[in-house]
């Protein structure tokens, strides 16, 4: 397929710029088999079903985006992509005039040396402290691209899950923003069982393809945990007739990262699976996600778990309908079972 395939065309309106008032309170677009239908994120709880394993995300976005200025005085960008464990990260670091490894940053009011590049990014280690610190005192946490205003007070809880507990990415896992814990426990009250993957979003998450043809795309690396606990709570819930529900784009890759040799087993490292239309889901049942980028990697996925025809016919509807795309926008839900 051709990256012209994937294509739609959004006004820029339906972009959403802020969540809804309360988490829960988006709207919820049904597809099953090419048969769309229109509901509200709370009938999510009537859709999953006593058995079902509702796997969630468990990564926390880390406050990774600096302004700061580079030693002639120029204004930098630094946006964080990994945490390495020598107390170095690795970063895209954005100037008029891009600066030379072995030259410093200051960031607040910490000097960072710049100390080599590595495929693309900047390995960057702070003078004094460490990164933990330096977040802490100076960081801002790093808003898509398409959100155009600074981020305030108000994203530190709204572009967090309510189950986020492990720092290390840079973009949220955004179909997790829609479910509040109460929800969660109604669902565990009704017997749906909850289970944690991480993995950790890098920013290339929002980095263009670039080929026509996109079976050359090179998929950007990020790191994910797959427990032994995970894999034997699928294998308990395909035992009773449950079905395995993704909460997002990167718990499916987890988990069919992890599912990669023919069987899932547990896994921790890299990956760089790219998923798209013909590729064999060994894990995942039902996915909820929210709308994503025409020409990205995700919405590839999407047409991959829903079928191409199907899914793109859902984005035509979506934008029709007027539903809130991206990071903070409204949801769907993708099913092979009849949408009820």
């Amino acid at each position: 397929m051709r990256l012209s395939d994937f294509h739609y065309d959004l006004p820029d309106e339906l972009i959403a710029q802020f969540p809804t008032d309360r988490r829960g309170e988006s709207r919820l677009l049904c597809l099953d088999r090419g048969r769309i239908e229109d509901r509200l994120f709370r009938d999510i709880e009537e859709m999953l079903l006593p058995g079902d394993l509702l796997v969630l995300n468990n990564t926390r976005v880390m406050r990774a985006r600096f302004h700061g200025r580079k030693e002639t005085g120029g204004a930098v960008e630094v946006l964080l992509e990994r945490l390495l464990p020598n107390g170095t990260a690795l970063a895209q670091v954005r100037a008029s005039k891009s600066p030379k490894p072995g030259s410093r940053l200051l960031l607040g009011e910490t000097p960072v040396l710049m100390e080599r590049r590595e495929e693309g990014f900047f390995r960057l280690r702070p003078e004094r402290g460490d990164w933990t610190e330096l977040m802490s005192e100076a960081g801002h946490l790093p808003l898509p691209p398409y959100i155009r205003r600074e981020d305030s007070d108000f994203d530190e809880a709204r572009y967090q899950t309510v189950f986020a507990r492990r720092d290390g990415a840079v973009a949220a896992p955004t179909a997790g923003l829609h479910f509040e814990k109460a929800l969660l426990d109604r669902l565990q009250a009704k017997g749906v069982e909850l289970a944690e993957v991480t993995l950790h979003v890098g920013a290339g998450t929002f980095q263009p393809v670039r080929v026509e043809n996109i079976h050359e795309h090179q998929m950007h690396s990020e790191w994910l945990e797959v427990s032994p606990a995970v894999c034997d709570q699928v294998t308990a819930a395909r035992a009773r007739g449950g079905r395995v529900v993704a909460v997002g784009t990167t718990s499916v890759r987890s988990l069919e990262t992890a599912a990669a040799a023919g069987e899932l087993q547990p896994y921790c490292g890299e990956t760089r699976l790219f998923i798209t239309p013909g590729f064999e889901f060994r894990v995942v049942d039902a996915l909820i996600t929210n709308f994503h980028l025409p020409e990205s990697t995700l919405l590839m996925l999407v047409c991959a778990f829903a079928g191409y025809e199907e899914t793109m016919a859902a984005y035509r509807h979506a934008v029709a309908e007027r539903y809130r795309f991206f990071s903070y926008g409204d949801a769907m839900f993708v099913r092979r079972g009849r949408c009820s």
